[in-house]
């Protein structure tokens, strides 16, 4: 298989091309066609998911600078977990490249959870022994990271409930969130929404949906100084 077309779409050159096919190798392929002598990409998945750890916890670290340890792990666990790892490999359409038996491909292996987090550690594996560290870091900063915001899971950065942990913690402040303002044709609206703490503005988040953009004037507010 030809990954080049996935190097052009992704902004990335291996020079280690049989690293990056290696990635994408399952293991019902290589039952299949012995003689290839091709690995599967088992040893490359347990390198990524290892490297992927790191690099989320670091992301973490610095974007959430009064997270508290017990919270970062809770978000980390969410953001590695297969369903977010499924939801990454289809954003980089990883499915359509990934080397299957015949058997598993007629099955709808291209679309199973288990095969597609997988392929995507496996790929940051390749990508790391190819390129080292940084470059998983760029990847991840282009490709992933911006959309963990809402879009790929409310539930992996839920920043509504972490707002609402930390106003819990001095009793009787209210929180409540408003929609400002409702732009645009149904199709395509956009709305910006404004969380207030004791009747106070916040924070302001914008969104195609109030949920979304709710969720982002929590973000905004857990990024400034919160009043007292």
């Amino acid at each position: 298989m030809d990954l080049s077309q996935l190097e052009q779409e992704l902004g990335i050159t291996f020079q280690q091309k049989d690293l990056l096919k290696e990635a994408f190798t399952h293991s019902s392929y290589v039952n299949e066609y012995k003689k290839s002598k091709l690995k599967d990409n088992e040893r490359l998945e347990f390198l990524g998911d290892a490297v992927l750890e790191l690099a989320v916890s670091q992301y973490l670290y610095r974007n959430n600078p009064d997270m508290p340890e017990g919270e970062m792990t809770k978000l980390r666990a969410a953001i590695v977990c297969e369903a977010s790892l499924t939801v990454f490999a289809k954003q980089s359409n990883f499915g359509q490249y990934i080397l299957l038996g015949k058997g598993e491909d007629k099955t709808g292996g291209r679309q199973r959870p288990a095969i597609l987090a997988d392929a995507f550690e496996a790929f940051l594996g390749a990508l790391y022994l190819d390129q080292g560290f940084d470059a998983v870091l760029n990847f991840l900063n282009t490709h992933i990271f911006p959309t963990l915001t809402v879009d790929t899971s409310t539930s992996v950065m839920d920043y509504k409930s972490h707002l609402q942990e930390i106003v819990q913690q001095q009793k009787d402040r209210k929180i409540e969130y408003q929609i400002i303002s409702e732009q645009g044709p149904s199709h395509h609206k956009e709305f910006i929404a404004q969380v207030m703490i004791q009747g106070e503005p916040a924070g302001k988040g914008n969104g195609r949906t109030k949920k979304e953009a709710e969720q982002k004037a929590a973000k905004a507010a857990l990024e400034k100084k919160l009043p007292k």
